[in-house]
């Protein structure tokens, strides 16, 4: 336990990728061997079921500090993170223990399906004999939640230093089924387990944002060109005579999509494709909007099946008979993929995405212009002889997306973050007009500089008019240019409508609050996007 306190701790106090890296590789190398398969998983969002609410650690760590329910929600409140606040106000420990963090994570577990009164002995005694730091990581175990800056590919980076093991087999061996109880460190490094399901998909490969001219790249004849669509990343795989479907987040979600089945008549064995899963009707893609009616369904009606049918456009081929062809070159596998796809006996559900011909980059970004008014985000550009790597590499496929759709809207309410900025208020809500009223529409909280954000403090702390909890409703003067991907209806937010991915753009300054946008014009925007596409 005391070895990862110390790892989280390394994690925190840098962003340098390479000294995380670093520090993950010292921890692998001296940890104890039980422990690592828990770290992995707890790094790769394989969280196990909570075995105490949040609202009884809260409870029992208020009375066992001795502190008023307010002042608690005070320090939470300047804190911004539960797990830290209850480190913070519990008494010293009497008495330190020495278990290890695979014995304490076991505990845990053994705690779903007690009474709260075993539980809250369990809790009080664990916090009784631990520092700080380590009561702070103790917190974070019942709740599963480690957000600490480590991503998946400095995850296999570093385990791919610390046993000299090629990084694409490391992602391949920890995505999927496995258990931390249940495998050695040294097999899970080795893949030992992966064959022994079929369903095992490929770590996806993945693009990084164009935000150089084209031209920089080369000759064009080097490149293949793509539309960038908007739905949801997927692989489909067939092996020992069973398919199945996963999305880029790692969710199995075949029986979301009943269309997709057939395949597992008509896709030889040992095929896996990889592609994007879009509501297509008539053969022409429709707005993502659509596509989310169907999204995390236990059942589908006939309704959603009519309105939003799906459909399967694939661009890349990475199992064929059974052989691994992501170190074949792009030009090779998508050769392969066209004769896939051309046997297919039903042609109207699963496409080849088409390669777009150009013979130069500003013909290129002249039809890259046309992407939304078509339900594409832009264009992918891929290099001919690229292999499929796991996450990204530098230099083989880039995304060069369209513009996002903008909206000047006023700030109404802030809110303390968490963290680093636990001091200041950066959690933003924004609203737009409705007649005399204004109607929030989206949270934000990234795209200012860090002077912005203190400018922005500054202006609540001395403009705030009313408290809730946390939240602080301000006057409503800042004027903020929010950036988004889309808009859908819904019925969980006042205006009766949704933004996906907003981001603060920029601040306007030379706006004043009576010159943003209406709940008008994003009504018009939305009844736009729901146009069928012209091609």
């Amino acid at each position: 336990m005391k070895r990862f306190t110390k790892l989280i701790q390394q994690l925190e106090m840098s962003n340098k990728t390479n000294d995380k890296i670093a520090a993950l590789v010292d921890y692998f190398n001296e940890a104890d061997e039980l422990d690592k398969p828990y770290v992995i998983a707890m790094f790769t969002g394989k969280r196990p079921k909570r075995p105490v609410s949040t609202a009884l650690i809260r409870q029992w760590a208020t009375a066992l500090s001795g502190i008023p329910e307010w002042l608690f929600s005070e320090c939470y409140h300047n804190v911004g993170d539960l797990s830290e606040t209850i480190a913070l106000v519990l008494p010293p420990a009497s008495e330190l223990s020495t278990r290890k963090l695979h014995e304490w994570i076991n505990e845990l577990a053994l705690l779903n399906g007690k009474d709260d009164d075993d539980k809250k002995t369990f809790i009080l005694k664990a916090w009784d004999s631990l520092e700080t730091q380590e009561r702070f990581i103790f917190n974070k175990l019942i709740s599963g939640n480690f957000r600490i800056g480590v991503s998946g590919k400095m995850l296999v980076n570093a385990l791919a230093r610390q046993t000299g093991t090629e990084s694409s087999k490391i992602m391949h061996s920890i995505m999927g089924k496995w258990e931390p109880s249940q495998i050695s460190y040294q097999d899970l490094m080795a893949g030992a387990h992966v064959n022994t399901d079929s369903s095992w998909p490929y770590p996806f490969c993945l693009a990084y944002a164009l935000e150089a001219e084209p031209g920089a790249l080369g000759e064009p004849l080097e490149w293949q060109a793509e539309w960038k669509w908007d739905g949801i990343r997927g692989q489909i795989v067939k092996r020992n005579g069973e398919l199945f479907i996963w999305s880029r987040g790692e969710e199995l979600v075949t029986e979301q999509f009943p269309e997709l089945h057939f395949l597992k008549d008509e896709l030889e064995d040992g095929t896996v494709l990889d592609g994007e899963i879009l509501s297509v009707k008539d053969g022409k893609v429709q707005a993502f909007s659509l596509l989310q009616q169907r999204l995390n369904r236990k059942t589908i009606s006939k309704a959603q099946l009519s309105d939003a049918p799906i459909g399967f456009f694939t661009y890349d081929l990475l199992e064929h008979k059974g052989r691994d062809l992501r170190s074949d070159a792009l030009s090779l596998r998508r050769e392969l993929l066209t004769k896939t796809i051309e046997d297919l006996l039903t042609k109207h559900v699963v496409l080849l995405s088409p390669v777009i011909e150009f013979k130069s980059w500003a013909q290129l970004a002249k039809l890259r212009t046309i992407s939304r008014d078509i339900n594409r985000e832009g264009i992918m550009l891929k290099k001919m002889d690229s292999l499929y790597h796991s996450g990204r590499k530098r230099g083989d496929w880039w995304k060069w997306k369209i513009n996002p759709y903008t909206v000047d809207t006023v700030m109404i309410y802030a809110q303390k973050g968490s963290g680093r900025r636990a001091s200041f208020f950066t959690d933003y809500t924004f609203a737009v007009r409705d007649g005399e009223k204004l109607v929030t529409v989206a949270k934000a909280y990234s795209g200012l500089t860090d002077k912005e954000i203190k400018e922005v403090n500054a202006f609540v702390v001395k403009n705030a008019i009313e408290k809730f909890g946390p939240v602080r409703t301000v006057r409503p003067e800042l004027v903020f240019e929010i950036a988004f991907e889309g808009i859908a209806e819904s019925k969980r937010h006042k205006a009766g409508l949704a933004l996906r991915f907003p981001r603060i753009a920029r601040w306007r300054k030379d706006k004043k609050a009576d010159e943003i946008n209406t709940l008008d014009d994003l009504k018009q925007l939305l009844q736009a996007t729901l146009l069928p596409a012209k091609a």
